[in-house]
């Protein structure tokens, strides 16, 4: 029979970046964590040691607990989290196994600074379309699960990034945002270390949607189609971005599971 305390890293892989993924907590210690400090995607920092005050802070999710090797940390705190019936699984291997088998992490250094609440803070042009729905997707999913996006008016993007220690994206003259013929969400993969194939083939859909080069990906004029009939559909811009991480949910699952895969209706035999 499967176990329910561990998971191998190859399976979480599977779950990461999807809507279902369990929330990945990186329980390593100080001493380790700053020998090597990046995190697995979307992990949330906590510490062992205080598992018993942040714990029912997780009700409602699963969750995937990870130390250095995947021994005593992990599973002492996967155990705790269960304890307060939060469905906890422990990493096989823990990081030493993620980083060994080349999968994604990401640079914490590259972070925003946090929230009081542990959440980074992001700021951008209202009424988005494109890039600025794309990019919170891949915030949300694979960066920071509690992220939080503030949509202002162009001018006063700067002002609310400066007074809200929010950090401004897809707009001029700021870290996150185009370069050259690349748009931020190509920023935001390559600066995050989030350069799967499934990521890079959507990254050139977003940014043929984004920047007028429906050449690039013959998908990306849907993609654009979906995401205009998305803006007219809801003048709530945060009621947009939600249902605009469905629409990248299925962009990203058609990247990763469905590229070969084509639908052709018979056409109708002779004399039928």
């Amino acid at each position: 029979m499967a176990s329910t305390i561990t998971i191998t890293h190859d399976k979480l892989a599977r779950l990461v970046g999807t809507p279902k993924s369990p929330l990945v907590v990186d329980v390593r210690t100080d001493e380790d964590f700053t020998a090597d400090p990046r995190i697995l995607p979307a992990a949330l920092r906590r510490g062992h040691a205080d598992v018993a005050a942040w714990a029912r802070d997780l009700t409602g999710r699963a969750a995937v607990v990870v130390c250095q090797t995947g021994t005593k940390l992990s599973h002492g705190v996967a155990a705790w989290l269960r304890h307060e019936e939060v469905p906890a699984e422990v990493l096989e291997g823990g990081f030493d196994a993620w980083a060994a088998a080349s999968l994604p992490l990401v640079p914490e250094a590259k972070l925003p600074s946090r929230d009081g609440q542990g959440r980074t803070v992001w700021v951008t042009r209202a009424r988005p379309k494109v890039d600025r729905i794309a990019c919170p997707w891949l915030i949300r999913r694979f960066v920071d699960p509690f992220a939080v996006f503030l949509f202002v008016q162009p001018s006063e993007v700067e002002a609310v990034g400066e007074r809200f220690g929010a950090a401004p994206f897809d707009v001029e003259n700021v870290f996150w945002s185009h370069r050259g013929e690349r748009c931020t969400f190509d920023t935001m993969v390559d600066e995050f270390g989030l350069s799967t194939p499934p990521l890079l083939r959507l990254a050139t859909l977003v940014r043929g949607a984004d920047t007028g080069r429906p050449d690039l990906a013959r998908e990306a004029p849907g993609l654009l189609a979906a995401s205009l009939g998305l803006s007219r559909m809801y003048a709530d811009d945060l009621e947009q971005l939600e249902a605009g991480l469905l629409l990248y949910d299925a962009f990203y699952r058609w990247c990763r599971d469905a590229t070969d895969e084509t639908h052709n209706w018979p056409g109708r035999k002779g004399g039928a």
